[in-house]
């Protein structure tokens, strides 16, 4: 295995390409069109990114970096707080299934992802609401 594969093994292309086709998670958010890796309307908009900790091992084989679900509503404070919470953990609960998915030989093994930090309530500035999540995703190419 080469240095290059492992950079490939890119944990948020991976949990977005699963999250942007899963059902669950386009009827949590109110419909298909509502993941990517920005926030955007429409609201609620799930936003998945690259986190700051996880466990990158030796850097030769399997690793399990961190991915950022963050789930923000309306700039007018709909849906509220409570709600908001609810399709964070249907986003968060559909992403484990990842390690169930068929697997393609093009793509990372992605082999478990779990919960790695605090739910965090964290509204914009503006007041624009928002709940933060991470997990650990642990994969290898």
């Amino acid at each position: 295995m080469t240095l290059l594969n492992l950079a490939n093994a890119d944990p948020v292309s991976v949990m977005l390409a699963w999250l942007q086709h899963h059902p669950r998670v386009a009827e949590a958010l109110g419909g298909p069109g509502r993941v990517s890796g920005i926030p955007e309307a429409p609201w609620p908009h799930l936003r998945v990114m690259h986190g700051p900790g996880g466990d990158l091992r030796t850097l030769t084989w399997a690793t399990e970096p961190e991915v950022i679900l963050e789930v923000y509503g309306d700039p007018g404070g709909w849906p509220g707080q409570a709600e908001l919470r609810r399709v964070l953990l249907t986003c968060a609960t559909a992403a484990t299934g990842l390690t169930e998915a068929p697997h393609s030989p093009d793509q990372p093994v992605v082999s478990g992802v779990r919960p790695s930090g605090a739910l965090l309530w964290a509204p914009l500035v503006d007041g624009q609401p928002r709940w933060i999540m991470s997990l650990s995703v642990a994969l290898h190419p």
